[in-house]
């Protein structure tokens, strides 16, 4: 009986192994950087932020609260959100790695987990632009678009991500 669970055992420990390795990997970088602020890939997050915010014409500056580690975005003549170490998406980069992963089907494995942290990392820097704009031009719908729209663009991103590699890559038929 347990041996017709085995592949679904085998995927879900590949899994669960690969995000706590990418989880632990992750907050020994943070650790590294606790003294300093906001980490630095999270700076470089908001820094073409505001480069993309300058350029719609939504001038933007930034402002580094060191001790509370966070970046505030100054959009015209006012705070509009701040960036925390959460809002660069790597928690939600390793989910979507570790199940790529988990259905690991050789170097195309690796060609698509780029592409799709290429394409969350763009998602994530447009969610920012966008909520920066909301919250700075429509301020009463800042809660609706801060914990729920942007977070189902990020979320909705990983899931139709980890469909196309289903259904086109880690379970297509190869002799086929």
């Amino acid at each position: 009986m347990l041996k017709d669970f085995k592949p679904v055992l085998s995927i879900l420990l590949r899994f669960i192994a690969i995000y706590l390795v990418l989880l632990l990997g992750y907050q020994l970088y943070l650790n590294a950087f606790k003294t300093t602020g906001l980490d630095p890939f999270s700076r470089m997050i908001a820094e073409q932020v505001r480069h993309i915010q300058n350029s719609f014409n939504y001038p933007t500056q930034l402002y580094n609260d060191i001790p509370k580690e966070q970046v505030w975005f100054y959009v015209r003549t006012t705070y509009v959100t701040r960036m925390v170490e959460g809002c660069n998406a790597i928690s939600v980069m390793i989910l979507f790695l570790s199940f790529v992963f988990a259905f690991y089907k050789g170097a195309k494995t690796f060609v698509f987990a780029f592409l799709g942290l290429v394409i969350l990392y763009i998602m994530n820097v447009l969610r920012i632009v966008g909520l920066n704009i909301v919250v700075s031009d429509f301020r009463s719908y800042e809660k609706i678009s801060h914990d729920f729209i942007f977070p189902a663009v990020i979320y909705g991103t990983v899931v139709v991500l980890w469909l196309i590699w289903i259904k086109f890559f880690a379970l297509k038929n190869e002799n086929a």
